[in-house]
């Protein structure tokens, strides 16, 4: 499989727990705890984006870190807004044009989920976990400095 495919197989995983994740504290949080179906969203999904974050940090994309641990969340929570624009918005439709009720908000966080996910893996590949390519080491051109 190449190396790019794996990364993006990798990311749906993550991304897979991260809709049951949003799903359930959704649920739980607007059946269980008489949220209404908007504001209980926003909670679910930077919960949501939490999990997957430490996923994606942990098997996604490993390697060297740029970023302190804080420093590198607030990064990935604020490059994940871009694709919840898109998750709310397709989120929100069908929730208020076709009054998805409590029973069935999955659907409309599945379909909100699909909607982000290109955002979310453009976002965490180029920007959160870009790897900058170490400098090539000067040419020594067999010249000796004198030494102070």
């Amino acid at each position: 499989m190449k190396a790019s495919l794996r990364v993006f197989a990798t990311f749906c995983i993550g991304g897979t727990i991260g809709f049951i994740v949003d799903a359930g504290v959704l649920q739980l949080l607007v059946t269980g705890l008489g949220w209404d179906r908007y504001s209980g969203r926003l909670i679910s999904f930077v919960t949501a984006a939490t999990v997957t974050w430490l996923f994606n940090r942990t098997f996604t994309f490993h390697g060297p870190r740029q970023h302190a641990l804080v420093a590198e969340w607030a990064r990935y929570l604020l490059a994940m807004s871009g694709g919840f624009i898109c998750n709310f918005a397709a989120y929100s439709a069908l929730v208020y044009f076709f009054n998805i009720d409590r029973q069935w908000l999955i659907l409309a966080v599945g379909a909100g989920s699909i909607a982000g996910l290109g955002v979310n893996f453009a976002a965490s590949r180029y920007w959160v976990y870009r790897h900058h390519p170490h400098p090539a080491p000067a040419a020594d051109d067999g010249k000796k400095t004198p030494r102070s």
